[in-house]
């Protein structure tokens, strides 16, 4: 078996100011269990609960980075990558089926939206702390939507699509352990994040995940 090949765009490509084209508002009403047409907010209600988002989006610095790497794959859970790494997972190997490379990327809120849902919960303020974690959580997965969305350009001009989905460590048999990997070769600590004993990123709210690429020029959405 052959390992893998040179990719054009090995070299991690940070972003150090990630803007939105829009705030996953919606999403963020979903996650804290809002479902339209049911639920009824009070006026007092609607307005504290703008004012949290208002205060956690002042407190969110969005980045990030990615990667393409080649890959290999041997037998029905090895992942091969340059440098000797390997992935190993049957569940990652089925999702990659049919990739010629991988994308990885991983994307941060930065550490002050971490330390204010935290105060919020030591000082009994659960409902703004709530709130807090769900427009970090929403908005730092719409910042690897939108570095999906910034890969899957770039490989468009090459004949090749970013493939369905995401797949991130600590889902299914991909142990949270290859985070450190992940880290190390996106070099998050450019971007402030680092990796805990636990294999947890720290700040909290930073995320990483893995996505295919394969040939031909149907271009899926990476989510």
């Amino acid at each position: 078996m052959t390992g893998p090949r040179a990719s054009p765009m090995a070299e991690v490509r940070y972003f150090d100011a990630i803007n939105l084209p829009s705030f996953p508002r919606e999403a963020v009403y979903r996650r804290l269990g809002y479902r339209r047409g049911k639920t009824v907010l009070t006026p007092r209600q609607g307005e504290e609960t703008e004012k949290a988002v208002a205060r956690a989006l002042s407190l969110i610095t969005l980045k990030g980075a990615v990667t393409r790497l080649p890959v290999a794959f041997a037998g029905e859970e090895t992942i091969r990558l340059p440098g000797g790494h390997v992935f190993i997972s049957r569940r990652l190997r089925r999702f990659l089926a049919g990739a010629e490379e991988i994308c990885l990327m991983g994307a941060t809120a930065g550490a002050e939206i971490g330390a204010a849902i935290r105060e919020e919960q030591e000082a009994g303020r659960l409902a703004v702390a709530v709130v807090l974690d769900a427009v970090a959580s929403e908005t730092v997965d719409a910042a690897l939507d939108w570095i999906g969305a910034y890969v899957a350009a770039q490989v468009r001009r090459e004949g090749k699509r970013v493939m369905k989905g995401r797949f991130s460590a600590g889902y299914g048999d991909f142990s949270l352990e290859n985070q450190t990997l992940i880290h190390e070769l996106l070099g998050l600590e450019r971007l402030g994040v680092g990796v805990n004993e636990a294999c947890v990123l720290v700040p909290e709210k930073s995320v990483t995940a893995v996505a295919g690429i394969a040939g031909g020029v149907e271009e899926e959405t990476v989510r």
